[in-house]
């Protein structure tokens, strides 16, 4: 069992630094961190319908994988103790 914890672990790290970029990534809606960073500036220069609903599928996607894992360790680290 002390595997499995390990790889929901690395797991969890890995999505969670990817998670981070993809959020920095998606188009700022205005008046936010987005624009204090330059994000203002790039609003005419938006990035296509196509592009960004694939970002915010695979945005979701990894949130899903995210929640998952620190249910999992949640579920593991609970009932180890028993």
């Amino acid at each position: 069992m002390d595997i499995l914890q390990l790889v929901l672990q690395v797991l969890l790290g890995i999505t969670s630094l990817l998670l981070t970029l993809l959020i920095l990534l998606h188009k700022g809606r205005g008046g936010g961190l987005s624009d204090m960073f330059g994000g203002g500036m790039s609003s005419a220069m938006g990035s296509s319908g196509l592009a960004e609903r694939n970002l915010n599928r695979f945005t979701v996607v990894l949130a899903l994988i995210w929640f998952v894992a620190i249910v999992a360790l949640g579920l593991i680290t609970k009932f180890q103790s028993i």
